[in-house]
């Protein structure tokens, strides 16, 4: 694990992945402490261009775009986050039982599986987002978790499927282990690096899904996020108006949050894959 770590960091693609996600992050921790305005308050003209005082300009609502991005790239990061995590736990469990129970649960799982990779998850996180009618930016991740696992679990079952029958595991259950416990102890280790970027994926498609409803106006209420900033843009059509700061900064923040996880993604892939390694 120590010698994988290093080798990672030393990875320039890992590096300049996260120098970039932890720029991003900085920023947003940090501004709030020189600028605590409310991102809400309305300062100025609709659509007021940048200057020395409104860095990004103003909104439809004559508000300060720089500062809305912050908190917008705050609400986005975070959805992400809570997406992933839902998202990989789940399918991380049902991929972990169907490979290595097999039989008819196998069966049973790969089918529920198969149904949702047919059915594409933006229609099914359509049609849940119009359900409900109140949404925070917490229910909205949830639901982009509960949609987006199925590939996760088909991965995770296939590499569980071929650890099932390897020596280490047939020793564990010959010792008596418990199914539960073989699955943590002498599969799960096996697979951590696969579950780590997968997460980093996950959490890279919550962003670009939540961008995709908000732009609907399917978003969460009461918040900002980057999606909801671009919706705002297109609803009162800032293109028309030329008011190119009210989209082009909230779609360059979700290209370059979501390039740099890939790009650790790519980083890890070639890593902790053994082929492209070799």
């Amino acid at each position: 694990m120590n010698s994988s770590f290093r080798i990672l960091i030393k990875s320039p693609k890992f590096m300049f992945g996260a120098c970039m996600l932890l720029a991003m992050i900085g920023m947003v921790l940090i501004y709030p402490f020189f600028n605590r305005n409310d991102p809400l308050e309305m300062i100025a003209l609709a659509y007021q261009p940048p200057d020395s005082k409104l860095l990004l300009g103003s909104d439809n609502f004559g508000r300060d775009l720089f500062l809305e991005l912050i908190y917008g790239i705050r609400t986005s990061l975070q959805v992400g986050l809570i997406a992933g995590v839902f998202a990989t736990v789940i399918g991380l469990v049902i991929g972990l039982t169907s490979g290595y129970i097999g039989g008819m649960i196998d069966n049973l799982l790969t089918a529920i599986t198969n149904i949702f990779i047919v059915i594409p998850s933006f229609v099914i996180l359509i049609l849940i987002s119009v359900s409900i009618d109140s949404r925070s930016s917490f229910v909205t991740a949830v639901i982009i978790g509960i949609t987006s696992w199925p590939w996760t679990a088909r991965a995770v079952r296939a590499q569980t499927s071929s650890l099932r029958n390897r020596d280490h595991v047939n020793i564990a259950k010959i010792s008596g282990y418990s199914t539960p416990r073989i699955i943590i102890s002498e599969i799960l280790p096996y697979i951590a690096s696969y579950v780590v970027m997968a997460f980093v994926l996950q959490t890279a498609s919550g962003i670009l899904s939540e961008a995709s409803i908000s732009m609907l106006g399917l978003g969460p209420y009461n918040t900002i996020s980057l999606g909801i900033i671009m919706n705002w843009a297109l609803v009162f059509e800032a293109p028309v108006a030329g008011a190119w700061w009210a989209f082009i900064p909230a779609a360059i923040s979700i290209a370059i949050i979501t390039f740099s996880l890939y790009m650790m993604n790519t980083g890890m892939d070639e890593i902790f894959n053994p082929k492209i390694r070799s």
